[in-house]
């Protein structure tokens, strides 16, 4: 049985997602600030599978419960709700590493929908036919793809990260922005085609939200990230990646 748990501060919204989501069969567990929620996590490792956080908590915000846990290393999914609408807070989420950001008041059927997409899709390993050229046998197998010539692994089932040998931590909107790419190979794709697939966006920020995580892949994965060969800027287009050299 998923583990759901629940950081929600409005008591009453709490109980009416709680009551929704144990009708699904989810074991749920609900808890009204950052703190009780970090004890759990810290106590019980590795038996939540799903945390549902509000924003606007007491004392510690969900943005700073996010990064927290990402730095830590838990790549749980996380779904953030919030009431704030700006576009900003949106992006601000992700580059904390949220997940999927849901605006208050939402949908019941939606919730749940995202409840079951994030749940089904953890960790899946997704590799294009052209990645698979680049892959030893087992990794064919197993999942890890690799660049050309060996340089960097990236292994999308277990989110561990190799360049040159030494392991890099990546956030969890940097791989999906990676795993994006892969599977696009060759392709060139938008800033709006990124934002709404990535970044789950349907109109562009006023920040450069995009290019500023390009430059971190870049910085990860080219040996010079001012001559990039992987991720390409097509200028007045968007961005192409290539795993050759």
């Amino acid at each position: 049985m998923k583990h759901i748990l629940i950081v929600e501060d409005e008591t009453h919204l709490a109980i009416g997602i709680k009551y929704n989501l144990e009708a699904e069969g989810y074991l749920v567990t609900a808890v009204g600030d950052g703190p009780a929620a970090l004890k759990i996590l810290e106590e019980h490792p590795g038996t939540v599978d799903l945390i549902v956080l509000d924003l606007m908590l007491p004392g510690m915000s969900g943005y700073d419960v996010c990064e927290l846990l990402r730095q830590q290393g838990n790549d749980v999914p996380i779904l953030m709700l919030s009431a704030r609408i700006l576009t900003e807070d949106r992006v601000r989420g992700f580059n904390v590493g949220t997940d999927v950001y849901l605006q208050k008041p939402f949908d019941l059927e939606e919730l749940l929908s995202v409840v079951r997409n994030l749940l089904s899709r953890r960790r899946l390993p997704i590799v294009s036919p052209r990645t698979l050229e680049n892959q030893t046998p087992a990794a064919s197998n197993g999942a890890p793809f690799r660049f050309a010539g060996g340089r960097a692994e990236v292994n999308f089932d277990t989110y561990q990260v190799l360049v040159d040998g030494q392991a890099v931590r990546l956030t969890a909107l940097e791989m999906k922005l990676l795993r994006y790419f892969v599977e696009h190979e060759g392709s060139v794709v938008t800033r709006s085609e990124l934002l709404e697939n990535v970044w789950g966006l349907s109109h562009s920020p006023t920040t450069r939200t995009v290019d500023n995580f390009i430059v971190n892949l870049r910085k990860y994965f080219e040996t010079d990230p001012g001559q990039p060969k992987h991720f390409l800027s097509v200028r007045g287009a968007g961005y192409r990646f290539v795993s050759g050299t």
